[in-house]
């Protein structure tokens, strides 16, 4: 039997990544696993050496440690080094590679929501491991302007040093009104609770000629990035989607198989739980 995980802090139990895998591995006929893993933060470099020694198949890492978990691994793909952040491992013998799969499927979820990015202007929200993948792909995908916000100015600057865009404060996003085609959430956030300051922001938020805003958080009862949408009649997708996708990639590093998306957008469906 194969053995496949996801290593995470404490809300790896609540994600959808194992009925999804799991119902991914059964469709493909694999005799196979998919377990979540917490571990804490000083037993991260342990848990990717426990991959080698327990002959893991295949591994999923979320928040927190889609960055400390790079100096463990023995080799990463192109895109993954130019991100700096990944969300999957492959094992090849002992030998671990790390792979960035949240670009692609930020991509093919535009492209199921039919928004051609090419020339269009775009407003980022985030700093982390995910932001940096969607200025990746967007900039793959030559859309203009790249705009990118955070709560850390300097986390901001850093990202498009990195990846590319144009920084902006915050201070700067709340008092105009911003040209953006595309606005996404790349942030952790999308409830009041989780951040009552970027609720307030994106409550106050003026964007023109939008077309679509996409969150890739999904779950949330209440999502301020919706109800945005609503108030401004723009079009809102969740990160379910985008979800899907890179998961099947994932699966197909993995396995060597790939699944139709079908099969894991019909295993997140509900998704009450984030």
């Amino acid at each position: 039997m194969k053995v496949y995980c996801i290593l995470g802090d404490e809300r790896v139990f609540r994600l959808k990544s194992p009925p999804m895998f799991s119902a991914a591995i059964k469709h493909a006929g694999i005799n196979g696993i998919y377990v979540p893993f917490m571990v804490t933060p000083d037993q991260i470099g342990q848990a990717v050496q426990s991959l080698r020694v327990l002959n893991i198949a295949g591994a999923n890492v979320t928040l927190p440690y889609k960055e400390a978990v790079i100096p463990f691994l023995d080799v990463l793909s192109e895109g993954a080094q130019i991100i700096g952040s990944i969300n999957t491992i492959t094992r090849k013998d002992k030998v671990l590679k790390g792979y960035n799969t949240n670009a692609v499927g930020f991509m093919n979820a535009l492209e199921e929501a039919g928004f051609d990015a090419a020339g269009k202007s775009a407003l980022v929200f985030g700093t982390g491991g995910a932001a940096r993948a969607v200025v990746f792909m967007l900039k793959w995908l030559n859309a203009n302007p790249i705009l990118v916000t955070g709560r850390n100015q300097e986390k901001t600057r850093q990202l498009v040093d990195r990846i590319g865009g144009e920084a902006l404060t915050f201070d700067f996003v709340s008092n105009q009104a911003i040209p953006a085609n595309l606005v996404v959430n790349a942030s952790s956030v999308s409830s009041n609770d989780e951040s009552p300051e970027l609720a307030s922001l994106v409550g106050s938020l003026s964007v023109t000629g939008c077309e679509l805003i996409l969150d890739l958080n999904y779950g949330r009862s209440q999502n301020f990035w919706q109800d945005m949408a609503r108030t401004q009649n723009i079009r809102f997708q969740d990160g379910l989607s985008s979800l899907a996708y890179q998961a099947r990639r994932t699966f197909a590093l993995w396995t060597g198989v790939t699944v139709e998306p079908e099969v894991f957008l019909k295993a997140l469906a509900p998704a009450i739980e984030p």
